[in-house]
């Protein structure tokens, strides 16, 4: 598969996704870009989903926890905190 044909996959799968994603707790916006890990971005191509903050999985109800893919396409959430019109 060619990295076009995959970031469109990825941005499909954010299309069909987002209304969803954007009703959980805490969830602030749905992209697509490079996954995180340890503070570095790496070459992997994700769904990000942006929280105001990090909230530990057992205090969050089952309907509103981010899955870590969705339809095989890796998540990365990300904490941003409050977004505001300006």
């Amino acid at each position: 598969m060619s990295e076009e044909s995959e970031l469109d996959r990825i941005k499909r799968v954010r299309a069909c996704h987002e209304a969803d994603l954007l009703r959980k707790r805490n969830v602030v916006g749905v992209g697509v870009g490079r996954r995180e890990v340890q503070g570095q971005m790496t070459d992997q191509v994700c769904l990000v989903v942006m929280v105001e903050s990090k909230i530990p999985l057992e205090e969050l109800a089952p309907q509103d926890r981010i899955p870590s893919q969705i339809e095989g396409v890796c998540v990365d959430v990300r904490a941003v905190g409050p977004i505001k019109a300006l």
